[in-house]
């Protein structure tokens, strides 16, 4: 199947096109084409189009690239309407927040202040729901466990320093008793 479509020429940041006729199943940068057709530069725009040629390759079965189906269409090679490249955004719905409040809020009791002297009038533990209880519960664990933490990293640090104490004094009185058998050799003695 023949496709019409650009083929990159030109340096790093300054592109220019070839406009060909090429198989569908070759690479863009292949090189490979049956037809140059023409020729765009977007810096400049400048375009250098073959419309008798174009029309040809058309009526042939060629199918163009949308990028040279738009800039046919601009240069009135060919009649239609414009192929959208760019993904269009979609319309945000409005969110339940933003719809217009039809039903009325349940209103929820006040909660009486206390007066000065009496005692706050606490709720029978029939009235916590389950998720406050769980979230009680789900807490005191974490608390529990950020104070266990702290314990045993003390006391590994603290089981640590009484391991390594013994060890430093016994290397201290090695060297001190090989420094004694050296001053104690005769100067004359051959070691072997």
């Amino acid at each position: 199947m023949l496709v019409i479509r650009f083929l990159r020429v030109g340096k790093k940041n300054q592109p220019s096109f070839k406009i060909v006729v090429t198989d569908k199943r070759n690479p863009p940068r292949g090189g490979r084409f049956v037809e140059q057709v023409g020729f765009y530069n977007p810096l400049t725009k400048e375009k250098i189009l073959k419309a008798e040629r174009i029309k040809y390759w058309l009526s042939v079965g060629a199918e163009p690239s949308d990028t040279v189906h738009n800039l046919l269409i601009k240069e009135k090679i060919i009649e239609g309407a414009k192929i959208p490249l760019h993904k269009t955004k979609k319309e945000k719905e409005p969110k339940p927040e933003e719809l217009p409040k039809e039903a009325p809020k349940e209103e929820k009791p006040k909660e009486e202040k206390p007066v000065k002297g009496e005692k706050p009038k606490e709720e029978p533990p029939s009235v916590k729901t389950a998720a406050k209880t769980s979230t009680d519960k789900e807490v005191t664990k974490r608390e529990e466990k950020k104070e266990e933490k702290p314990k045993e990293a003390k006391e590994k640090k603290t089981e640590e320093k009484s391991e390594e104490k013994p060890k430093i004094e016994e290397k201290k009185s090695e060297p001190s008793s090989a420094k004694a058998t050296k001053g104690k050799e005769e100067p004359g003695a051959k070691t072997s």
